[in-house]
Parts: C-alpha cells; structure tokens; sequence
C-alpha cells in the first residue's frame, strides 16, 4: 500500500509529486504485466479446458443416478448398516423426537451401543432384505461401516455419532443429483462420511452432487426450553407451529421430502425448518415445485410414515395424522388410502419411531412392494390393490427407527420426469 506523508509548499513539494509519479509509474507497470500474465494463464487454462472436453460435458446418459419419484422401477438402491450403531447422547433435540418410555434408555445408555444382541439380529435383517433385494434383479450398495462412538468436538457442541442406517435421512434423489441433507440432530453431523465413497463414485459417473449448507448446530437451533410434559404438549406446540428447532440457520433431513416427478411434498417438522424448505425450494426451481403440507401430528419427523406416496395419483395417508391439505389431492384426481392399524406388539422396543412403520413400504415398481412379514393386515391391503407383496422380517431392524422406505434411499429408477399434480 501506497503511504505519502503530507508535504508542503517548494522544492519538497517537487520532490513528492516526482515520488509519487515514480511509485505510481512502477505500481501501474507491474499492474499491466500482473494482468496479461493472468490473461496467458486464462487462456491456457481454457484451452486445457477445451482439450479434455470430457470434463465439462453434460451427463453422460450412462449416468448411475436417476429417480423422480418413490415407484418407477427400481433398478439399484443404497441400503443402510446397522453396523457399530451407537444411541445418541439424549439432547434436547432428541428428547423432543422421542417417546416419553424411552428416556431412561437414552439417559443410560445415550453414547453407547444398541443392546447387542439385538443389534446383531437387525444386521442379520438388513442381510436379508438386501438379498432378496437382489433376487429381484436390483443393484444394491452399502455405506461404509464407522465407530459411531468416537467422541467429537466442533466449536459449538460435542457428541457422539449414531449410525448409517437410514440413507433416505441424509440422502435425497432428485433427478441425477444427489443432495446430502444438513440433518438436525448433533448426533447425525458426520454421518455423510459413511456415504462418501458411493457419492463420489456416482459423481464420477456423471451424477450431480450437492450438498446443503451445514448448520453449526450452536445452541441457538435448538429451542433449549421446549417444553415437552405430554403428547398433549406436542399437539399443542405442533399446531401453533413452535418445534424444537428454531430458523436460527437451515436444517433438514431428507426423509421430510416425499417426490413424485415435478412435485416434491415437504412437512415442518422437528428436524426439517422453514429455512431449509427455502433452501430446497429455490435449489430446484424452476423444474421442481416444493409444497409444504401439515399433518394433525403431536411429534412430527420424516413424511413417509405419515404420507407415502405408492404410485402415479396413489398414496397411503395415515389415519391418525391426517393431512390438513388432503383435498388438494383429492382434486387432482388421486386416490388417497388409508392403511391398517399396524400389528407391531405392543413390548417390542421402538426406540425411535412410532408403529406406522408398518406403512414404510419400498415399491420396487408399481405392482411390487416390500413390505414386513408380521404385518398381514397391510399385505391384504395391497393385495387388493392389484400390488404384490414381497415379504421381508425386518422388526429389530426397525427398532433403530426406521422402515424398509427408511433404510433405502433409490439411486436409479428406469422412469422419465413427469407431473402428477396438474
């Protein structure tokens, strides 16, 4: 930087202004040399550029990545681990998405494993689901198995992690770009790393690759006085729209995001803010319109056991969260089914999901699904429907809080985008 003591009046005067014509000589000539190296280097750059046209082509039509919605055929799909599974420390955001009996379980156990055995029969599940997965002609990945209970620190919080188990929580498929939700839950901050092998192999293949902006997850998202006594509570605060996270900064799980084709139904919930539905919703326009509906839901979190979408104008809708918007689909022509009272004991352990997951269902296309072997009721349901059932035992696994929808996210279905609301 240039500094020039103030001089005064003669000789001396002289003198500065032929210092300062001298300085600002030197300054201007290293200027123009400075900027016709960076135009050669430009220049150079591009015509590297145009060399390995490959680089920047548009996406090849070998492209791995591509689905539009929940049941074109399903042709490849990335299924969580239950591997190393750690319960999360028991935060306030976790106390708000958690059912009031269990508590004590986080309180004890928060930073440390599932009960193994049970964890190791949910592993056995999971192997089982991704075989018959297979069986039925779909290409099937995993995520990388991590200690989820490595301690980590952030300038903000520290915690423990929790698992890569559920895909459709962190991913979300739109077309061929992969978006890694922010997530909410301090516990869930670092679990992309257990995708990012795949992500960077489907990036290679052509793919887009997005990822939201990542909250600090500071104090000041979490409403650190939210009161939560009784489900009466929850009813109370969800219809008044407060939830445990505030719109200190954008925050989302993927699994409040539901698609089918230019549509894409989101839900507030306690992990998915304002903010993050913006972010979503300016991300892709115009292509895609992203509409907010609300459910009479005392503890709202993840859409696809509370409003599922099966096929083009057909959707399961659960009859004890009732969709405040119901007759907007109605209008459109759709068929809205209200699924079974789920058949889930009442002593088996949910640790972080209510029985709806029976209604979790994953369509392999638009006459196959799979859905839980325990739950009869459902698979008559469908039956009915014209849809066959594929039938799978997955009820430890679901213990870990999530369904067959849950434990999947769909990397390809051979289909094309479409409107399905018009």
């Amino acid at each position: 930087m240039l500094r020039v003591r103030c001089l005064r009046g003669g000789s001396r005067g002289a003198e500065a202004a032929h210092y300062i014509g001298s300085r600002l000589r030197g300054v201007f000539t290293g200027w123009v040399q400075r900027t016709f190296q960076s135009t050669q280097a430009a220049t150079a750059s591009q015509n590297t550029c145009a060399a390995n046209d490959k680089a920047t082509s548009p996406v090849p039509k070998d492209c791995l990545v591509c689905s539009y919605n929940e049941w074109d055929p399903l042709e490849e799909v990335i299924v969580g681990r239950a591997e190393n599974a750690c319960v999360p420390p028991f935060s306030v955001e976790v106390k708000a998405n958690t059912y009031e009996k269990y508590w004590g379980f986080y309180q004890k156990f928060g930073g440390q494993s599932f009960p193994k055995d049970h964890l190791k029969k949910a592993i056995a599940e999971i192997e089982e689901m991704c075989n018959i997965l297979k069986g039925e002609g779909v290409i099937v990945k995993r995520p990388d198995p991590i200690d989820w209970s490595v301690k980590y620190k952030t300038p903000d919080f520290e915690s423990t992690g929790m698992y890569a188990a559920m895909p459709r929580d962190i991913l979300l498929v739109v077309g061929n770009e992969i978006i890694e939700a922010p997530m909410a839950w301090r516990a869930r901050f670092f679990e992309y790393r257990a995708y990012r092998r795949l992500i960077k192999d489907y990036f290679n293949s052509g793919a887009k690759w997005t990822t939201a902006p990542k909250p600090t997850m500071a104090d000041e998202l979490y409403d650190q006085s939210y009161p939560i006594h009784s489900v009466e509570d929850r009813h109370k605060l969800a219809a008044q729209g407060k939830f445990v996270t505030t719109e200190f900064e954008p925050c989302f799980d993927a699994a409040d995001f539901i698609r089918a084709g230019r549509d894409i139904f989101v839900q507030r919930s306690q992990v998915t803010n304002y903010m993050g539905i913006e972010w979503m919703r300016r991300h892709l326009a115009p292509d895609y319109r992203v509409h907010i509906i609300s459910f009479k839901d005392p503890n709202p979190m993840h859409i696809d056991a509370t409003f599922n979408i099966i096929g083009p104008g057909l959707v399961l809708s659960n009859p004890d969260r009732p969709c405040h918007q119901i007759e907007l689909f109605k209008k459109a022509g759709w068929t809205v089914i209200q699924p079974p009272v789920p058949l889930i004991p009442d002593d088996h352990p949910l640790w972080m999901s209510s029985k709806w997951l029976s209604m979790n269902v994953l369509m392999l296309d638009e006459k196959r699904v799979m859905v839980d072997a325990n739950e009869t009721s459902i698979q008559k349901m469908f039956e009915k429907l014209g849809i066959s059932t594929i039938k799978v035992n997955i009820r430890h696994a679901n213990s870990l809080g999530g369904g067959f929808h849950c434990w999947t996210c769909d990397i390809r279905r051979r289909g094309t985008l479409q409107s399905y609301l018009d």
